[in-house]
């Protein structure tokens, strides 16, 4: 869905260049978050922001992305910023964040599985508890 402030025929033409079927034009900031809000009520919402006047909509939408070198308002508005206003860049962040989710629970699962063993070695007398708690720090350290 392409929501935006600009005329029919500004709106409807960038729509067809990215394949958008549902086109929202001349919309002022409060119909733009009307129309979050509305969406969120069914799914949740990324909205992709280039003005000032994207900013009440970016903060009420699950996801708010500040597309090119805009306003620091806008920018505090948005969840991330890109400073390069390409589409091409969103979706090397939906490759970066899918990456990094990726690590974060890698990380997660390590560190419980680890946990674990450790503490079936110390319940079976086979790590004392100053070694344990040394290990423990050790892991700790080397993930910061």
């Amino acid at each position: 869905m392409l929501v935006s402030g600009d005329r029919e025929p500004e709106a409807r033409y960038l729509a067809n260049l990215v394949g958008v079927k549902s086109v929202y034009s001349s919309q002022s900031p409060e119909e733009k978050v009307a129309i979050v809000r509305r969406e969120n009520e069914t799914a949740k919402t990324l909205l992709l922001g280039d003005g000032i006047n994207d900013a009440p909509a970016l903060m009420t939408a699950s996801v708010g992305i500040a597309l090119g070198q805009t306003s620091d308002i806008t920018h505090e508005a948005a969840g991330a910023v890109i400073m390069d206003a390409s589409l091409s860049r969103v979706d090397e962040l939906f490759h970066i964040g899918r990456r990094m989710r990726s690590i974060g629970l890698q990380s997660a699962l390590g560190g419980m599985i680890l946990s674990a063993f450790g503490m079936l070695l110390a319940a079976s007398g086979h790590l004392p508890p100053v070694e344990g708690a040394i290990a423990r720090r050790l892991s700790t350290c080397s993930r910061s």
